[in-house]
């Protein structure tokens, strides 16, 4: 979806932006203000939780990696507090432990550094869709079920190891195959989930979990 149509689905929401990186705020900025997304931002989550914005029809972009509350404590802190806000991490030092954990505390979605600045507008259209009631959270669920149901047993079963934080070896002893076969296995259920890492695996099937 083009840039444009992200802004012009969003105009009635507005992003916040929690970043230490001055220049990786300002970036994000920019992006959302060409995009034509109401955007403010914050060095810090602390900083946001102290001025405490309104979050009725408003999505979370947070760093993971912060001095004081890191993003992921932010959102645990949101979402005790009941918020309807999505929320959006962004890192530079993904692991599947991390996204899990990340997903866990009720994070939309689970982005890595470098992104894509149409995979990041499309992320936050999605999350400010879900959150007006869209059917865009059902579509997705129906696509990643759809792919799922493509893998054979064998995959499904590699994929289950490799959500759960398993490396190759352990799954193989698992599976009582060889971790060659593993290999073979994960990267045909990888081409077939369309996922390019191991963080949006994780993401998909946590979709799928919600979801049930």
């Amino acid at each position: 979806m083009a840039s444009e149509d992200v802004g012009a689905e969003t105009s009635d929401g507005i992003v916040y932006v929690i970043d230490d990186d001055e220049s990786a705020r300002h970036s994000l900025e920019f992006l959302l203000d060409v995009a034509g997304v109401r955007v403010r931002s914050f060095a810090s989550a602390d900083a946001f939780l102290k001025a405490a914005p309104p979050l009725s029809g408003a999505c979370v972009v947070t760093d993971v990696r912060m001095p004081g509350t890191n993003g992921i404590e932010l959102a645990e802190e949101l979402k005790r507090r009941g918020s309807p806000a999505p929320v959006i991490v962004i890192t530079g030092h993904a692991d599947v432990p991390l996204a899990i954990q990340a997903m866990k505390a009720g994070v939309a979605d689970f982005i890595e550094k470098p992104f894509d600045d149409e995979m990041m507008l499309s992320a936050i259209r999605a999350a400010l869709a879900r959150q007006a009631g869209d059917q865009g959270a059902a579509a997705e669920r129906q696509i990643v079920l759809d792919r799922i149901a493509s893998l054979s047993n064998r995959e499904r079963e590699v994929m289950e190891g490799l959500v759960a934080g398993k490396a190759n070896k352990a799954i193989a002893f698992d599976l009582d195959i060889s971790a060659r076969t593993v290999e073979v296995y994960r990267a045909n259920l990888m081409m077939k989930m369309h996922a390019k890492t191991l963080s949006e695996l994780v993401r998909m099937a946590t979709i799928v979990s919600v979801a049930h």
